[in-house]
């Protein structure tokens, strides 16, 4: 008896002094163990290189841009197909701040969702039915989007901005010699709706997480409702939040059909938010298909690699903003 005890495999978990070790494998788990390690590193390393990958392929498609062009074509103005004559800026600044009033208009309504549907303000049945209808938003085809940013929202909104033109027009956000419906600031607007699930759902489980002794502690001390959620649940979720925008952000430069339909597709450059503008994943999805070899296939190339380095940018500066307010509170 004693040697069918001590009979044990040496691969298996010690049990001498009634410590076990549960690290160890042995046999077929320990080869088990290391496919499937060599399995996700596998996949990791196949997204890292499909992404250098396009990268590389995007590079090369705009080589004869950049070599024509140089770093001249991100402040050139210029879009002569027949003359061969290619700049970005207006497609950079239509981008950028049609991106930057979607991201103005969001952070404010999804973190506002995000405390109703996490905090105790409504009864369980109400909020989730709320955030049920907000996140369903996302499912929404662009080109859906679209077409109601059309034939509805355009409609409604176009008398307010008839307004604001009228008004305000000594501001130069609202002075227009000739007001279009389709302009910057209903893309903005339309973007903003866009990107607002993702804001709203990523701002909610943040603050979910959060753990409850917090809101307790709060309220334990004396703090209202509101006092506990402005300073305790808001600055104990800020890098989630950031994140949150962050993302959000990332897919508002991408956004494409939603933003052709009505941005008007004028490339100018125009402080004023309710004129015509043009963005750089509209400029490809008109253009792309029908592009000749050259310089025309090589500046839309451009504008794409420009278009992920901006995504890039963001999402590098997402991460330092998170490990900065990461140092901040420890």
């Amino acid at each position: 008896m004693a040697n069918l005890f001590q009979s044990q495999d040496d691969s298996s978990p010690s049990l001498s002094e009634g410590n076990i070790d549960l690290t160890s494998t042995g046999g077929v788990n320990f080869w088990f163990d290391k496919g499937f390690t060599w399995l996700v590193y596998s996949f990791a390393s196949i997204t890292v290189l499909i992404l250098f990958l396009m990268t590389w392929v995007i590079f090369k498609e705009a080589k004869p841009a950049i070599n024509e062009f140089g770093l001249g074509f991100l402040w050139g103005q210029d879009w002569d197909t027949g003359a061969e004559i290619f700049g970005a800026l207006p497609y950079i600044y239509g981008t950028l701040v049609s991106s930057a009033i979607a991201i103005l208009l969001t952070i404010p309504v999804g973190i506002s969702i995000a405390l109703v549907t996490s905090e105790d303000f409504l009864p369980n049945s109400v909020k989730t039915t709320l955030a049920f209808v907000v996140e369903l938003i996302a499912a929404i085809p662009s080109v859906i989007i679209g077409l109601w940013g059309i034939f509805v929202f355009i409609p409604i909104i176009e008398p307010l901005e008839n307004w604001l033109g009228k008004n305000f027009g000594f501001i130069p956000l609202f002075n227009t010699e000739y007001p279009a419906a389709n302009n910057m600031l209903t893309a903005g607007i339309i973007l903003a709706i866009m990107i607002l699930p993702t804001m709203a759902a990523i701002s909610r489980d943040v603050l979910i997480v959060i753990p409850k002794e917090l809101r307790s502690s709060s309220m334990a001390l004396g703090g209202t409702r509101w006092e506990t959620v402005f300073r305790v649940l808001l600055p104990a979720g800020f890098s989630g939040m950031v994140s949150a925008a962050m993302l959000s952000l990332g897919r508002a430069l991408g956004e494409t059909m939603a933003v052709t339909m009505v941005i008007g597709n004028s490339a100018q450059i125009s402080l004023s938010l309710l004129d015509p503008a043009y963005t750089i994943p509209a400029i490809l999805a008109n253009e792309f298909a029908e592009a000749g070899a050259g310089l025309h296939i090589g500046s839309l190339s451009y504008l794409g690699l420009i278009l992920f380095a901006l995504t890039l940018a963001i999402n590098i500066m997402a991460v330092l903003i998170v490990e900065w307010v990461g140092k901040k509170n420890r």
